[in-house]
């Protein structure tokens, strides 16, 4: 279950989070520990979203979020979306660099490993801005595998799945003290009492 502890994160001193959302599927695993800070009074939640919410073969997603009804939604229509990973991964850096000029956020938050997440690691990390960065430490063989270490090198805070997950990070360096696991986010959306029926979905 996701049941990381937002008391936690007062230690650090933060009020205004970040996150960044690249596709539907990390905005799915993001969603509820969006909408428990969304509610609270100690925080103040900007999301930013980019890359394949914005193309309009993968469904235009941005609009999922929007729909949720969000304080402070900002869709970057200025990306180009080339498809060169490399390319966009560029353009995400650039424009979120301006983006978090504006907003100035206390804490970058990140899922997986996606070039959108290793995008707002960067800039984190470059700027002095805490990252956090949900899944890592999971093992897949591709890229992806590459682009997921490198966002834990970059990440201050770490909210993985399980054990494995953590010692593995403990292995690549990280401060064990840093570390969370809070379990697979798909949990509650499993668990949701929002979501269809078997049969209805049939």
């Amino acid at each position: 279950m996701f049941s990381f502890n937002t008391n936690k994160l007062k230690g650090f001193d933060m009020k205004k989070i970040l996150f960044i959302t690249g596709t539907r599927a990390d905005y799915g695993k993001i969603k509820p520990l969006l909408l428990e800070l969304e509610q609270s009074e100690d925080f103040e939640v900007h999301i930013y979203v980019s890359g394949m919410h914005l193309i309009e073969k993968f469904g235009l997603t941005y609009r999922e979020v929007l729909h949720d009804g969000y304080k402070n939604v900002y869709i970057d229509f200025s990306q180009a979306n080339k498809g060169i990973m490399s390319y966009d991964l560029g353009n995400i850096i650039c424009d979120l660099t301006g983006y978090i000029e504006h907003v100035k956020p206390d804490m970058l938050v990140v899922h997986g490993d996606r070039i959108d997440a290793l995008a707002g690691a960067v800039v984190g990390a470059l700027n002095n801005i805490k990252v956090a960065h949900i899944e890592g430490g999971e093992l897949s063989g591709t890229i992806d595998e590459s682009i997921r270490h490198a966002i834990t090198k970059f990440a201050h805070i770490h909210m993985v799945c399980n054990d494995e997950a953590k010692n593995r990070l403990i292995q690549l360096g990280e401060d064990r003290n840093h570390i969370y696991v809070i379990g697979s986010p798909d949990i509650d959306i499993m668990l949701s009492n929002t979501l269809p029926s078997l049969k209805d979905t049939k």
